[in-house]
């Protein structure tokens, strides 16, 4: 089994033959619910791509140990950075939407309240829907052993991605009319692709004149309509693939 992985701050002194402490909840988790001992192997990352490897020396108390690094690994941002803009979908498949994306390999998610979603973020509801959605991101990238988390920002508007769009190497929306095939997109090995997952409702004529504008055109995944929920996810692994990012 591979060694979990816990989150701690900036890790810019972590050289081999080092010490390092992990406390505070991610320590808790450590003692009390993973219940590591001296001697297991342990991940420690600050999340932006950087990881201490190491073995468990002490443990003190119920939320704190200590590590002695073995290793330090660096994994580079990935080229292309693939970005997906999903709209807000209703209950918790918004955090069901990140937590696989970031499984599957995505770099940053961006929510996007559409025109047509039946849940809105407002005042303090969004600011904890867009907690949820983070700490969805943080934990799914400790499961899937990754050392650089996805950015999750800040929600934007319809405009405020449209300009995002226009400043990517390659944007698309996924649609279900789409006239052409995201299998077939001609696609960069560099730069930023940026796609845009739809509501429950689907995009509306309006947003995507906007985007199209912005230089995003429709594509359609397969012949098989996805909920919002599956679809980024299922987007962000064929670009994976084509993109040789899976290689």
């Amino acid at each position: 089994m591979t060694a979990p992985v816990f989150v701690t701050g900036p890790l810019d002194g972590a050289a081999v033959g080092t010490t390092l402490t992990l406390d505070g909840p991610e320590g808790r988790h450590a003692v009390a619910v993973r219940r590591l001992r001296v001697g297991e192997q342990v991940v420690l990352t600050d999340g932006a791509g950087l990881g201490a490897y190491g073995a468990v020396t002490a443990v003190e108390g119920k939320d704190r140990l200590t590590v002695e690094v073995a290793e330090v690994r660096v994994e580079p941002a990935p080229l292309p950075r693939i970005t997906v803009v999903q709209a807000l979908p209703k209950g918790d498949r918004g955090e069901l939407a990140v937590e696989t994306m970031t499984e599957t390999g995505v770099d940053a998610i961006v929510p996007w309240p559409a025109a047509r979603c039946v849940t809105q973020w407002r005042a303090e509801r969004g600011a904890k829907a867009l907690a949820k959605w983070r700490s969805a991101a943080r934990e799914a990238g400790k499961q899937s052993r990754r050392l650089r988390f996805p950015e999750v920002a800040d929600a934007m508007t319809t405009p405020q991605v449209a300009e995002l769009l226009s400043r990517a190497t390659f944007a698309a929306v996924l649609h279900e009319e789409g006239s052409e095939p995201l299998a077939a997109a001609s696609l960069p090995d560099q730069g930023d692709l940026v796609l845009v997952v739809g509501p429950e409702g689907g995009v509306s004529p309006e947003e995507l004149a906007v985007f199209a504008d912005a230089g995003a055109g429709p594509y359609r995944l397969g012949p098989s309509v996805l909920r919002t929920s599956t679809a980024g996810t299922a987007a962000v692994a064929l670009l994976l693939g084509r993109t040789g990012r899976w290689g």
